[in-house]
């Protein structure tokens, strides 16, 4: 009789363990999208996930990983409300997702931010790696305005460190909660930069948003100084400008590691950039941001557009979601993939004017220098045949749009021309 009753607790905790692999192996392939073991789908409004519960109830990764096990569906409703088509979430973000490597899984809200924004504020949006959340934690607080932000999670064994450090993130600074939206690219797939800029911007919930890398600290209240603007605030509303922020650097890598030294208005700037300690970002490559036009920023006081345009050109812009372009997920790695997103946006009408007296300086952080030099070397291959592509195809659509002999035309046949028998194809399209 003692040995019966013995067993029966052993039995138990044979069962407790299996049931518990079972849930941690369930939690796990859910969050591969692998799509085994699906339950009915469950109708939510479109592309969003369901609302994360308070921040006082503690939960495990892979609770919270099991938030966003449900096959998530959107429908399409009439004017009258009757039901149209029901389709899966994730098979409509597979499709808008569709050029860059796959397969992925787009999770989009994975935290929403509880923060309620004009719809005239501006959205940073971004891409964050894993070694970069401190970063990002003190943009949430610097900022204190709306940030979408696409993180990529490895689908490795690193994954459960990932997602922890972004819970503890989250618990450690109340900003990231208030004002930031997280949406998770998990996939085997390292720096596909222009999949992950393209799901920052897909989600962003505000008319005008800012294409930011997540290193450069914002050193002055570039909103404020749009909102006062009439000027600038009717380019942006418009969709026909993109407003520029400029982008400064210390010389001296070792000056841009604590940013709490960095200068706080134009003033200050000029005082270090007269010294020869800070300059435009990546002086050595003037091609990146050097139609910004520094000498004229440091006389000017009133916004000016930017007249010498260059098709390497990537600065950090402010412009209008809605009718925008978006980045060519085909580039993968470093090296022309910004700057490809910005030539679209050039080319599709749109120009460049620059605020006179704010700016960003970057936070040093070092770089894997040798697998940078491989894929810039590739990318560049990649942009000459972008460069005429997307020549081509917006030459077509000004043409059969009726837009060729209006304005908006006047970029792409300004920088086009300067392609090698473009004019001639041209006379052969009209």
């Amino acid at each position: 009789m003692k040995e019966e009753s013995l067993a029966i607790p052993k039995i138990l905790r044979i069962f407790f363990g299996i049931y518990l692999a079972g849930s941690l192996f369930y939690a796990t392939v859910h969050l591969l999208g692998l799509g085994w073991f699906q339950t009915p789908p469950t109708t939510l409004t479109p592309l969003k996930a369901q609302p994360l519960a308070p921040r006082s109830e503690s939960f495990t990764v892979s609770q919270l990983q099991k938030k966003y096990q449900s096959a998530q569906v959107v429908t399409w409703t009439n004017a009258e409300g009757g039901q149209n088509q029901t389709l899966s979430e994730d098979l409509i973000l597979s499709k808008i997702f569709s050029d860059a490597m796959g397969p992925s899984k787009v999770i989009p809200y994975y935290f929403r931010a509880t923060e309620k924004f004009d719809q005239e504020e501006i959205t940073i949006a971004t891409l964050v790696t894993h070694n970069r959340f401190p970063v990002l934690s003190r943009l949430a607080t610097r900022y204190k305005g709306p940030i979408s932000v696409a993180i990529h999670v490895n689908d490795d064994h690193t994954k459960d460190t990932i997602l922890r450090d972004l819970h503890a993130m989250y618990e450690n600074n109340a900003d990231m909660g208030k004002y930031v939206d997280i949406h998770l690219v998990v996939d085997k797939f390292d720096r596909q930069f222009n999949m992950w800029r393209n799901v920052a911007k897909f989600f962003v919930r505000t008319d005008y948003l800012m294409m930011l890398d997540v290193d450069f600290h914002i050193c002055t209240d570039f909103r404020e100084s749009i909102r006062k603007s009439k000027e600038l605030m009717g380019i942006l509303r418009s969709g026909r400008g993109a407003i520029v922020v400029p982008a400064f650097e210390y010389l001296v890598e070792e000056d841009g590691e604590d940013w709490r030294l960095f200068p706080k208005d134009k003033e200050a700037l000029m005082n270090i950039v007269l010294t020869e300690k800070i300059d435009m970002f990546h002086v050595n490559w003037t091609r990146g941001h050097g139609s910004t036009d520094y000498k004229k920023w440091y006389q000017s006081s009133r916004p000016y557009k930017v007249t010498d345009y260059n098709y390497s050109y990537e600065p950090y812009a402010i412009f209008k979601k809605e009718g925008s372009p978006w980045c060519d997920e085909r580039f993968i790695g470093y090296g022309a993939n910004k700057a490809a997103c910005l030539y679209e946006i050039y080319l599709a009408g749109i120009d460049y004017w620059v605020l006179p007296n704010d700016f960003l300086i970057h936070q040093t952080h070092h770089y894997p220098e040798d697998t940078r030099a491989k894929e810039r070397k590739y990318n560049k291959k990649l942009y000459d045949y972008f460069r005429e592509e997307v020549c081509l195809r917006y030459t077509r659509l000004m043409i059969s749009a009726g837009l060729w002999d209006t304005d908006i035309a006047n970029n792409l046949k300004r920088e086009c021309t300067k392609i090698k028998g473009f004019q001639e194809v041209v006379s052969r399209v009209q």
